[in-house]
């Protein structure tokens, strides 16, 4: 009773058959990350916990290199300034949530706002701590959107867009006066019948601060 060992009334298969049971399931938990593993592992008392526990920060490792923040040169001329974006989209102060746009192609945009002291809803958003309403990012995400389908139109300043569906919105950190916001918004599919879906994130320096999957309409004005 006080000899170790294990725990099993059947005779083992394999000398190693516990190192192999152990082999097994770090195979079956690397697997959990989702990717193929071009590397080595080497593994001293392993367990499922701690296998989780890698496989889960590896997941994160591969997220940050999956999404790459856009490069942002303030000293490049914008691509559109605020005046132009005031041509495009209806919303005016303090709803023109979208200063300029640095990149722009045929299915993607990139947008800057620098958030300031002095924006309204500081006010009371909150009074002692400053953050900027969730709400107003996904906004100003969406903006950017419906300022890259609006490109692709004929006579685009005749256009409008508006909300149909928002989906998988993540809030990972606060958005607070003197951060610089970076909008990378791209399209999932070509606009068809005046309806359009985005995956959009906002980025703080190189972070993700937000993210969102959302469905505009485009509607022409009367």
């Amino acid at each position: 009773a006080n000899e170790l060992g294990y725990i099993q009334h059947k005779p083992l298969v394999w000398e190693n058959e516990c190192t192999r049971h152990k082999l097994l399931d770090i195979i079956g938990d690397m697997a959990l990350i989702g990717k193929p593993i071009k590397g080595r592992i080497i593994a001293t008392r392993p367990g499922h916990t701690i296998n989780n526990k890698f496989a889960r920060q590896m997941r994160r490792e591969i997220r940050k290199h999956e999404i790459q923040a856009p490069i942002y040169d303030p000293n490049e001329a914008p691509i559109m300034d605020n005046i132009r974006i005031r041509e495009l989209l209806p919303h005016r102060y303090p709803m023109q949530l979208v200063d300029k746009v640095v990149a722009l192609g045929a299915t993607s945009i990139v947008g800057v706002k620098n958030v300031t002291a002095n924006e309204p809803f500081f006010t009371g958003h909150f009074p002692q701590e400053p953050v900027m309403p969730g709400v107003l990012q996904i906004e100003a995400m969406a903006q950017c959107g419906g300022l890259l389908v609006l490109n692709t139109l004929e006579e685009p300043e005749r256009w409008s867009t508006y909300f149909m569906k928002i989906d998988d919105v993540k809030f990972r950190q606060k958005v607070v006066p003197g951060d610089t916001l970076l909008f990378k918004v791209d399209l999932l599919s070509p606009l068809r019948h005046g309806i359009s879906s985005m995956k959009g994130y906002v980025f703080v320096g190189d972070h993700v601060v937000s993210e969102a999957t959302f469905t505009a309409q485009i509607v022409k004005n009367k």
